[in-house]
């Protein structure tokens, strides 16, 4: 497997707290949150490849030493994710399994385990926990993905997106394929996840629940501070 981590974003609303850096150089119990991440991905003989683009020179310095491929996205302020992963399409065209996620996502073994046990083709990572207070919500009925959106009413919602999703076999070369005709299509502004949403209704897109697993996707100096928490609490 490997994992494709989007770090060109800007992060306008967690800035002010944290002055002009990548919120993925946010320090987690004693080490950038990229760092976590990569660490442990390659703790799981995951191959690693960032997307950069905001504060680019800090990210390649935090992640200097580490065998890592980047790619630099130098449009990142006139672009979405789906942008950035477009540096990367080549990294499609392959036979290993691919596991795409923001950068911004703090998790930890058991988040790993789940995903590398999920029999699916394509899948996204859902939390039925948090369905009452997220950001990016879901709709899903028997493990496929039906609604999606940050304006979900909360009759229409029932879990909320992780940030992570994973792509096999035939999808590889079928996402592939999409984000590149989106692009080509100027839809250029978007996120990276709209290239599966984009075949909701005509084919499966699966969902797996992380209920139970630790997660948080730092958008906001309260995200920020929830994971300080969690990590306090987990090494008392």
């Amino acid at each position: 497997m490997k994992a494709i981590l989007l770090a060109a974003g800007v992060g306008s609303r967690i800035t002010e707290d944290i002055g002009m850096m990548p919120k993925s150089l946010l320090d987690v119990g004693g080490k950038p949150l990229i760092i976590h991440t990569v660490e442990l991905l390659k703790k799981n003989n995951i191959e690693v490849i960032v997307i950069t683009g905001f504060k680019h020179r800090m990210l390649d310095e935090a992640l200097e030493g580490y065998d890592v491929k980047i790619y630099y996205n130098p449009f990142y302020r006139v672009t979405n994710s789906i942008g950035s992963l477009w540096y990367a399409e080549k990294e499609f065209l392959t036979d290993e399994d691919i596991m795409i996620a923001n950068a911004d996502v703090y998790y930890t073994e058991e988040m790993i385990d789940r995903i590398l046990s999920a029999d699916y083709d394509e899948f996204l990572l859902e939390d039925k926990t948090r369905a009452d207070s997220g950001d990016y919500y879901f709709k899903s009925k028997n493990c496929l993905l039906q609604r999606f959106g940050k304006e979900l009413r909360r009759e229409e919602r029932n879990s909320e997106y992780v940030g992570i999703g994973v792509l096999k076999g035939k999808w590889i070369r079928k996402f592939h394929d999409r984000l590149c005709l989106m692009i080509e299509n100027g839809q250029y502004d978007l996120w990276w996840e709209n290239v599966l949403y984009s075949f909701v209704g005509s084919e499966d897109i699966h969902t797996v629940d992380v209920d139970g697993i630790f997660w948080s996707e730092v958008d906001t100096i309260e995200d920020y501070q929830r994971v300080l928490k969690h990590i306090s609490t987990d090494l008392n």
